[in-house]
């Protein structure tokens, strides 16, 4: 048995190439909005994080009728280190539409969501997006997309997938990439016609796989999943299974239902089997947990996760300056918080440290992820500090292995050699090499370590043309020390402000990261030293005022603006015995021991 007036997909493809657009077009076109209702650009894209960085971090539920039947819509983030949020969304839905860039073509996390996508046995409508572009090319991204369908052995109905070419943009999609759409009618005919229906067997006992929290001060949390056989009713008795038998199944209640329509959530006293849900009411439920009927207590599956490859030492602030700006600054706070977090990311694992008690461990999938999770929390209020990233590594039949990063480079053609010379420097293996009109492609195996501070270098040698993106390739055996930065610190010789007499001094040993009137400390990194060595710095220092009088002596002090780093760019910088100091208002590099004449003891024991 099928529902045949349901239909759930979700949108997968690699980051940048059109998902939410699209979504948003198709919330217009089916009437979800009325007309003179202002709507933002990227909709589904709602928090602050998402809307500045112009990405999708987070998997989102919503929904539009077309005709009689309801399609229930995933969209899902295309960027690497969020891959966890497309693997266990898979599970709801029936089917996927992959979105691919008419000039791009498939990029590494499109291979990595397809292979999901397929080995779940969905269906695909492949999208070719952005036709409209200049260099599109309509004919070779077929054959490209075709080629990776058999390289991830996809089946024979998987083979004969169904090709549109549209602008998600113009809102516009056809069948042919001669003919010019006018609107999303053929890709709303071809979900119907190809993507099934979800089997709803309503006489079975009730049972829903939870594969999303979403949280709720006034309700707790909510548990999102798809009903897969049965029906739920508001305030019916239920239990709560674990799959991997981690706890007691315990028993619940139903307190509220909802149904997702458009972009709002409408209260419903009852779903059948094929339906996407959240319901409240239910203590401390998970992801993976399956809700049963008390009949039949059997948990369902659950897709396993990939496990985190980089790893950072989250603890409490215990600079000069602890305690300002942060409203939540303890042990405890920040330990709650990293616990709130595991509710809803399951790529996520946050341990204790050994040898600290305020410090944790905290694990995911890149440096993105983890710095995402870091300014979301310095925005919610808590003040903390941040060791640098490090990979995570395995011991394979007796081999100590570290995790390998699959690298495309999209670069201008006179750049390639600067990035090939840099990529082989880290330890990276060139696998192919193929020009795209003017700019080449360079496709590289690489030690997920050999990234960490490249970005910053290659925007520099790509003069702030080239693209890179990389995706997790598996486990190697290590390859040894690998050069990270060649240049030094400038660190901060005392506490007080910075003026612009002392900088004006120092600015000629490297670059500055601070400007005039900026609190600084002692161990503080003011900026990035010319040579390969730390150097401290008094950018305190202020001008004697004297009596005295020579020529010149009074010029106006021409200072160079500093560098402003984000987030990223300061995880990237860090050395191994250096802290990112993060609060609400600031963000501060500074050195793990911040008496100078202790550093200096403990780099002479070392020598």
């Amino acid at each position: 048995m099928t529902n045949p007036n349901i239909r759930n997909i979700a949108i997968i493809a690699h980051v940048d190439h059109g998902k939410t657009t699209l979504v948003d077009e198709m919330l217009k076109q089916s009437g979800t909005f009325r007309e003179n209702q202002v709507v933002a650009e990227r909709v589904m894209d709602s928090n602050d994080l998402e809307r500045e960085r112009g990405i999708t971090i987070l998997a989102k539920n919503t929904s539009i009728r077309y005709g009689d039947v309801k399609i229930n819509i995933i969209d899902t983030p295309g960027h690497a280190d969020f891959g966890g949020e497309v693997e266990r969304v898979l599970k709801m839905v029936d089917g996927v539409i992959l979105l691919v860039d008419a000039a791009e073509g498939p990029m590494p996390q499109t291979r990595f969501v397809l292979q999901k996508a397929l080995s779940l046995g969905h269906r695909v409508i492949v999208a070719v997006n952005k036709i409209d572009r200049q260099d599109a090319r309509l004919d070779e991204i077929e054959d490209e997309v075709l080629e990776l369908f058999m390289d991830l052995e996809a089946n024979d109905d998987q083979l004969d997938s169904p090709f549109l070419f549209c602008s998600a943009r113009a809102g516009i999609a056809s069948e042919t990439p001669d003919a010019e759409g006018t609107d999303l009618r053929p890709l709303f005919d071809k979900i119907i016609e190809y993507i099934p229906s979800p089997s709803a067997n309503c006489d079975e006992p009730m049972r829903l796989l939870v594969s999303s929290i979403d949280y709720n001060d006034y309700v707790g949390r909510i548990a999102i999943g798809r009903v897969e056989s049965g029906i739920i009713r508001q305030n019916q008795e239920i239990i709560v299974c674990d799959y991997h038998g981690l706890r007691e199944p315990k028993k619940a209640k139903v307190t509220a239902m909802y149904q997702f329509e458009g972009l709002e959530r409408v209260p419903v006293t009852e779903a059948s089997a094929g339906n996407i849900i959240c319901l409240s009411g239910i203590g401390d439920i998970t992801i993976g947990d399956t809700i049963c009927s008390p009949e039949l207590p059997e948990p369902l599956s659950f897709v396993k996760i990939s496990e985190p490859t980089v790893e950072m030492t989250f603890s409490v602030n215990d600079s000069p300056f602890a305690g300002r700006e942060g409203k939540f600054v303890t042990t405890r706070n920040i330990k709650d918080r990293l616990e709130r977090e595991l509710l809803k990311d399951v790529s996520l694992r946050v341990t204790p440290a050994e040898n600290s008690s305020d410090s944790f461990l905290v694990s995911g999938r890149g440096e993105m992820h983890l710095s995402i999770l870091i300014e979301t929390m310095r925005r919610e209020g808590y003040e903390f500090q941040v060791s640098t990233p490090r990979v995570l590594l395995r011991e394979i039949d007796g081999v100590v292995c570290e995790p390998m990063e699959e690298v495309v480079c999209d670069v201008p053609g006179d750049c390639s050699g600067a990035v090939i010379e840099k990529l082989c420097s880290r330890k990276g293996e060139l696998q192919k090499m193929s020009q795209v009109g003017s700019r080449t492609r360079v496709e590289f195996i690489i030690p997920a370590r050999g990234l960490f501070g490249y970005r910053n270098e290659f925007l520099t040698d790509t003069k702030g043309e080239g693209i890179l993106n990389s995706i997790f390739h598996g486990y190697a055996p290590t390859k040894g020390d690998i050069p990270r930065r060649s240049q030094g610190s400038l660190i901060a010789f005392e506490t007080g402000e910075a003026v612009g007499y002392g900088i004006f001094n120092v600015q000629d040993r490297g670059s500055m990261f601070v400007s005039p009137g900026e609190e600084v400390y002692a161990g503080m990194i003011v900026g990035v030293s010319n040579k390969s060595d730390d150097i401290s710095v008094n950018v305190c220092k202020k001008k004697q005022l004297t009596n005295m009088r020579a020529s010149g002596s009074d010029d106006a002090l021409r200072l160079v603006p500093p560098r402003i780093l984000s987030l990223e760019q300061m995880l990237e910088f860090l050395a191994d015995d250096e802290l990112l100091e993060v609060t609400p208002k600031s963000l501060r590099m500074r050195k793990r021991i911040l008496d100078h004449s202790q550093r200096m003891k403990q780099l002479k024991g070392k020598q």
